[in-house]
């Protein structure tokens, strides 16, 4: 295999902090090695126009680290391989592009920084004939193949944070408060947010609820003393018989916006219960500020790791967390999956033996 002297670098799909992080790493230790590092801006967007890329540096990703969001910029808005686009030399399809400027622009290999969607469209340029390696980034923590995702523990951390600030109010008015947080299809952030802020009542994903049993348990604080309750809802948790809630349905090349299920959580429990009832919705405030320090860490190994595996000529991979090391996973295992909460993760079994309900 030839030596490979350039490479490109993008991130893909909705924001996590710490991207700028695993960047940062990527650069220095491309740089470090003898690599050129091209930044590619606004996903594989990048590789469409010429102008939307620049050379960086070390100089370029000094004091990115603590930042949050990408200095490079990301998109979600669809798969390249779905649709053509127009550009200033004519109508492409966005995924032959791609293509034709990855080897224009004198790139070995290609590295791939973003959540489900970004990497199973990395692994199809894989299979076109580019050499990738992924690093997978979500706050949800969905991806399969590794224990950890950087962002995640960020999320977590502000929802804890904010289930703490909550617990106040709730106390002094007597209130339940219901507190709706990211996730997706997976219940990761409210159960371990929920969890780590003492929710009386967690709804996820994975175990479609009875509302029923939730007014039940937190009546019964009611009656033993407590006289409020804090809930955590996962923006993809269902009821028994019912639908994921959504603000917005799948168009186009733009995916569906879960949310809402907050609302309808707290209205129930306002119906049911007598109480008084308010509901918060998180939304992206999870996403912003600065990664904390394991993310930090994490992304930062993640992205020395991503250099390692391009010069060993390792693509078609991924990295991911198994702790304690850093791994290469393929591709090919991890695309097209989601890492739901187990019903046997002992999390999980905690939570219920210190009486959590989970509406099951």
């Amino acid at each position: 295999m030839p030596e490979i002297k350039r490479i490109g670098v993008l991130t893909g799909g909705g924001d996590a902090p710490g991207l700028n992080a695993v960047i940062r790493a990527v650069v220095k230790a491309a740089s470090n090695s003898g690599i050129e590092c091209v930044g590619l801006e606004d996903s594989f967007d990048g590789l469409i126009e010429p102008g939307r890329s620049r050379v960086l540096t070390p100089r370029d990703v000094t004091g990115i680290l603590r930042l949050g969001g990408t200095i490079l910029g990301t998109t979600n808005r669809g798969n390249p391989f779905e649709y053509p686009i127009a550009t200033s030399d004519g109508v492409h399809d966005y995924s032959d592009r791609c293509v034709e400027m990855f080897h224009k622009m004198g790139l070995g290999a290609l590295i791939v920084i973003g959540g489900d969607g970004t990497l199973a469209i990395a692994h199809q340029f894989f299979d076109r004939g580019i050499p990738i390696v992924g690093v997978p980034k979500t706050i949800d923590n969905d991806i399969m193949g590794t224990t950890n995702c950087f962002g995640f523990d960020t999320a977590v951390d502000f929802a804890t944070d904010a289930i703490d600030r909550l617990h106040v109010t709730a106390e002094a008015h007597h209130r339940i408060m219901v507190v709706e947080v990211m996730g997706r299809y997976a219940g990761w952030i409210a159960l371990y947010a929920g969890v780590a802020g003492g929710a009386d009542a967690i709804l996820i994903p994975e175990i479609p609820f009875d509302i029923g049993v939730v007014c039940e348990r937190l009546m019964a604080r009611d009656r033993w003393g407590a006289k409020f309750s804090i809930v955590v809802v996962a923006e993809g948790a269902f009821p028994k018989g019912g639908e994921i809630s959504l603000l917005q349905a799948a168009h186009g090349a733009h995916v569906e916006r879960l949310g809402g299920i907050g609302a309808q959580v707290c209205a129930a429990l306002a119906d049911q219960t007598g109480k008084e009832t308010r509901s918060v919705v998180l939304g992206h405030l999870q996403r912003g500020g600065p990664p904390t320090s394991f993310d930090r860490a994490l992304a930062t190994r993640f992205g020395g790791k991503a250099v390692e595996l391009v010069k060993r000529g390792e693509f078609g991979t991924m990295v991911a967390f198994e702790p304690p090391a850093i791994v290469a996973r393929r591709l090919d295992e991890v695309v097209g999956k989601t890492k739901t909460v187990p019903m046997d993760y002992d999390l999980l079994l905690t939570a219920k033996a210190l009486g959590v309900t989970f509406g099951d």
